[in-house]
C-alpha cells in the first residue's frame, strides 16, 4: 500500500504544480472583466461606456481592444496571424511588456510600431527595431459584391517589428499592434472596439462589479470575467486530474487486497491459538476486533510511510528540479495540505473497509478440525 500511497501523492501534487503552472500561463491572456458586444463584432454606444467605466470606483484601468485574423508577409515569407489592436493603456490592464525579449513596446506615437510573438518572428525573420525593413498587413475588405481589381480585395499596411514578445503558447502567432492601425485595416471609425478589458483593484469583486455593470450598461452587451472566459481550459485541467484520482484511487483499491491477503495468512497461522482462546471463553467479536485492529494498523503504516517518501520525492524534485517536461523545464510540483487529505482519506476508506469485511470470522472456522 505505501508504494500506491507514495505514487498517488506524487502525481496529484504535480498536477497541483502544474495547476498553477497554468494559472501563470493564461493569467494575462484575459482581464478580470471583458466586455462584448451582444450583436455583431463591433461595440456600440462606445463613449457612454467609457464614462460609466471611468465612474466606477472598483476600476482600476480598462483598454478597448480589436482582435481580427491576417496574413502577414516579408520577403517572400507569409502566415496567417492575429492582430490585437490595443490603446496606450493596455499595458496597465495586461503587462505584457514584461514579456518583450528585446527590441522595446511600441511607443504609440506611430499606427505602423508592432511586437511579434517569437515563434512567429522567428519563421518570418523580420528585422527588428529597422524602419528600413517592413513587414506588410494585409486584411481583406469588408463588403459585398464583385472584384474585379486585386486592389479591392485587401487593405494593406506596411509595419516594422519594434520587438519579439514570448506568448508562452496562449498569444502564439500573435502581433499587438496601436488600435489605430486595427481600425485603418478594418475601415472602422476612430475609438472602435471590439472588447473593452477591465482590470479591478480588487479582483475577488469581479462578480459583483460584473453584475453592478450589467445593471448599468444594459442589454446591448456581455461581461465575463477570467474565469468565464478561461472556463473550457479549466475544466480540461479538471477533468484530468479527476481521472487521475479515479485511476490512482483504483490502484489504492487493488493493493488492499494485499491487506486481505495479509489478515487470511494470520488466521490461518494463529488459527490454533484462537481456538484455544473461544475455547477458553474469549469473545469472538473481541478476536475479529484483534484482526481489524491489525489490518488498521498495516493501513495506518503504509500511508504514513507512503506519505513521507511522496513528500521526500516532491521536495527532491522542488529543490533540484531533476525530472523535466522538456530540457529547460522541470515538472512543477507544489505540495498541499489538501493533498495529503485527499490521499490519506482514499488510503484509509479503503484500508478500513478491506479489514472490516475480513476481519468477520465465524466461530465455525476457528473451531473447525
Amino acid at each position: 500500500m505505501g508504494v500506491a500511497v507514495t505514487a498517488m501523492f506524487v502525481i496529484i501534487s504535480v498536477f497541483s504544480g502544474l495547476e498553477d503552472f497554468n494559472k501563470d500561463l493564461v493569467k494575462d491572456l484575459h482581464a478580470d472583466l471583458t466586455i462584448k458586444s451582444k450583436s455583431g463584432k463591433t461595440i456600440n454606444n462606445i463613449p457612454e461606456i467609457l464614462s460609466t467605466l471611468k465612474n466606477n470606483q472598483d476600476i482600476s484601468h480598462f483598454s478597448r481592444l480589436i482582435e481580427e485574423k491576417i496574413y502577414i508577409t516579408y520577403n517572400g515569407k507569409g502566415d496567417i496571424a492575429y492582430l490585437r489592436g490595443v490603446d496606450s493603456v493596455y499595458t496597465q490592464v495586461n503587462p505584457i511588456q514584461k514579456n518583450v525579449v528585446y527590441g522595446s513596446y511600441p511607443s504609440f506615437r506611430f499606427n505602423d510600431e508592432v511586437l511579434l510573438e517569437t515563434s512567429l518572428d522567428m519563421r518570418l525573420s523580420i528585422p527588428v527595431d529597422s524602419t528600413q525593413s517592413t513587414a506588410t498587413l494585409y486584411m481583406p475588405k469588408p463588403g459585398k459584391g464583385l472584384l474585379n481589381k486585386e486592389e479591392n480585395i485587401y487593405n494593406e499596411k506596411n509595419i516594422f517589428v519594434s520587438g519579439p514578445f514570448s506568448g508562452k503558447d496562449q498569444l502564439k502567432n500573435y502581433i499587438i499592434a496601436p488600435i489605430g492601425l486595427s481600425e485603418e485595416l478594418l475601415n472602422l471609425p476612430k475609438n472602435s472596439a471590439y472588447s473593452i478589458v477591465l482590470k479591478l483593484k480588487n479582483p475577488e469583486k469581479a462578480n459583483s462589479v460584473k453584475e453592478e455593470l450589467l445593471n448599468s450598461l444594459g442589454k446591448s452587451v456581455t461581461i465575463s470575467t477570467k474565469g468565464e472566459e478561461n472556463a473550457a481550459f479549466w475544466k480540461m485541467i479538471n477533468t484530468e486530474k479527476l481521472f487521475i484520482y479515479l485511476i490512482f484511487g483504483l490502484v489504492i483499491f487493488i493493493t488492499t487486497f494485499n491487506l486481505a491477503g495479509a489478515i487470511i495468512i494470520l488466521q490461518l497461522d494463529k488459527r490454533e491459538q484462537a481456538r484455544s482462546l473461544v475455547s477458553l471463553g474469549f469473545p469472538l467479536s473481541h478476536l475479529r476486533r484483534t484482526y481489524f485492529y491489525t489490518g488498521l494498523l498495516i493501513v495506518f503504516a503504509g500511508i504514513v510511510s507512503g506519505l513521507i517518501i511522496g513528500t521526500a520525492l516532491c521536495l527532491f524534485q522542488v529543490y533540484t528540479g531533476s525530472f523535466k517536461v522538456v530540457e529547460d523545464l522541470p515538472f512543477p510540483v507544489k505540495i498541499e495540505w489538501k493533498n495529503y487529505l485527499i490521499v490519506s482519506a482514499t488510503a484509509a476508506g479503503f484500508g478500513v473497509l478491506i479489514s472490516w469485511v475480513f476481519s468477520k470470522i465465524s466461530k465455525g472456522y476457528i473451531t473447525k478440525t
